[in-house]
C-alpha cells in the first residue's frame, strides 16, 4: 500500500522526540537505542543538540548508520501513526539563519550550547518506513516538502508576520502547509491553504490563521 506523503510530513514536523537507533561500539554488532529530541530543518532533515559524552555520538562518529522511530500520541500506540527514518547521521556546523530557527523550537538548546560540549547533527534520511495504522503501511524515498522556503526565507516571512501575532503568541516555522506557533508553552501547528502566489500568497495565508486566534476565545488557550 502506498504511503501518503502529507502523513509522513505531518508527523515529522510535529514529533518532538524519538528512539534513535545506533551501532553499539560497547556492545558490536547490537543496535544502542536512545530517547532524543530533535527539530526538524526546512528540508524536514531531523536535527539534534548532542553530547559528546553521550553513548549514541560516540556511536555515529565510529558509523553514522542510524534510525529513528517517531510516533504519534495517544492512548492506543499501536492504533497511531509511526515513522522509521534510515540514513546517515552527520555533524554539521548550521548557518546563523538554521541556528535561529532550531533555538526558536528549542530554547531551552541555548543553555546547552553555552556547555561547549554540545554539537549539531543531521539525520540525512535515505528510505523510510511508514505506517499509518492498522493495514496501512510502506516504504518510500524520504519526504520533499512543496516548494520549500530556506531557513533566510522563512525567517524573513516570520519577521513580517510578527506584527500580527496576537500577545502570548510566538512564531517558530511557516511552510506550505502549516505555521507553527507557541501558546503558553505549547507547541500548536496551524493549517494554512496559500494556494498559487509564492511567498506572497503564504504570507496572507499565514496572516489570515493569526488573525483567526487574535479573535478566538480565552478557552482556546491565547489566555
Amino acid at each position: 500500500m502506498g504511503v501518503d506523503p502529507r502523513a509522513v510530513r505531518e508527523l515529522l514536523r510535529t514529533a518532538r522526540s524519538g528512539a534513535l537507533g545506533t551501532l553499539s561500539l560497547a556492545m558490536p554488532g547490537y543496535p544502542f537505542v536512545s530517547l532524543v529530541t530533535f527539530v526538524p530543518d526546512v528540508r524536514l532533515r531531523p536535527v539534534f543538540l548532542l553530547s559528546g559524552l553521550a553513548e549514541h555520538t560516540r556511536n555515529l562518529r565510529a558509523d553514522p548508520g542510524a534510525s529513528l522511530l517517531l510516533a504519534e500520541g495517544g492512548s492506543h500506540p499501536l492504533e497511531q501513526a509511526r515513522l522509521t527514518l534510515l540514513g546517515d547521521v552527520a555533524e554539521f556546523e548550521p548557518d546563523a539563519a538554521a541556528c535561529r530557527r532550531f533555538l526558536r523550537y528549542s530554547p531551552e538548546s541555548a543553555d546547552y550550547l553555552k556547555l561547549g560540549d554540545f554539537r549539531f547533527f543531521r539525520l540525512e534520511p535515505a528510505r523510510l518506513r511508514f505506517i499509518g495504522g492498522f493495514a496501512r503501511m510502506g516504504w518510500s524515498d524520504p519526504p520533499v516538502p512543496p516548494a520549500g522556503l530556506t531557513e533566510a526565507e522563512e525567517g524573513g516571512l516570520l519577521d513580517e508576520l510578527a506584527p500580527f501575532a496576537p500577545v502570548g503568541v510566538g512564531l517558530l516555522g511557516l511552510d506550505e502547509e502549516g505555521l507553527d506557533v507557541r501558546i503558553a508553552g505549547v507547541i500548536r501547528r496551524l493549517p494554512v491553504c496559500p494556494g498559487a502566489g509564492g511567498q506572497e500568497a503564504l504570507l496572507a495565508a499565514a496572516k489570515a490563521v493569526l488573525a483567526g486566534l487574535e479573535l478566538a476565545t480565552p478557552g482556546d488557550g491565547l489566555a
